[in-house]
């Protein structure tokens, strides 16, 4: 198992924590991981990114030319690295921000509403909990139970978002594992 991830935004989306997470996760279950961030000069709203890949042997390189998977929560991440994504690999979309979706069609498509998924699940913060959910659904690359352990860890100075961060990334989760057994159907 080998699996390459870019996630990507803009400064101030949690971009780079949902990386970390992810990566803490894949090494919860006894993977190597590589956790390399990209971000532009501007504490805020600038392009932001990072390379997640975990794998069953050492990892050679923490760059990715040919992810196996993509989260974009803005239209420049998906114009930027939509094309670069191995065929049959999981593009997620934020369509609350996004308002196209992926042109290709070798790729698992898992458009989903982030901002709006996390105001009603209570913080319009907690938006990227959804898209890493929804793309956990999707891919199967982690537990949904090992990414929440690794929350209730990094959140545990602030107990009050344990359980928005939970709801979400479950919230998201269903939105994934939906999407996917809708495009495996066809």
């Amino acid at each position: 198992m080998h699996t390459e991830i870019i996630l990507a935004g803009f400064g101030g989306q949690g971009v780079l924590l949902i990386g970390k997470l992810l990566a803490y996760a894949g090494m919860q279950a006894g993977r190597e991981v590589t956790w390399m961030p990209a971000y532009g000069p501007e504490m805020r709203g600038g392009t932001c990114n990072c390379t997640v890949v975990l794998s069953g042997r050492p990892i050679g390189s923490p760059i990715s030319k040919s992810p196996h998977g993509l989260i974009a929560l803005n239209l420049p991440s998906l114009d930027k690295f939509e094309d670069a994504v191995r065929p049959g690999g999981v593009i997620v979309v934020n369509t609350s921000l996004i308002n196209r979706l992926p042109h290709r069609t070798d790729v698992t498509v898992v458009p989903v509403p982030a901002n709006e998924v996390a105001i009603e699940c209570g913080s319009p913060k907690a938006a990227n909990m959804v898209a890493l959910g929804a793309y956990l659904g999707a891919s199967g690359i982690v537990e949904l139970e090992q990414v929440k352990t690794i929350v209730t860890e990094s959140f545990a100075a602030k107990p009050k978002l344990v359980g928005v961060n939970h709801e979400a990334l479950s919230r998201g989760f269903a939105l994934g594992q939906e999407k996917a057994a809708a495009g495996a159907a066809h």
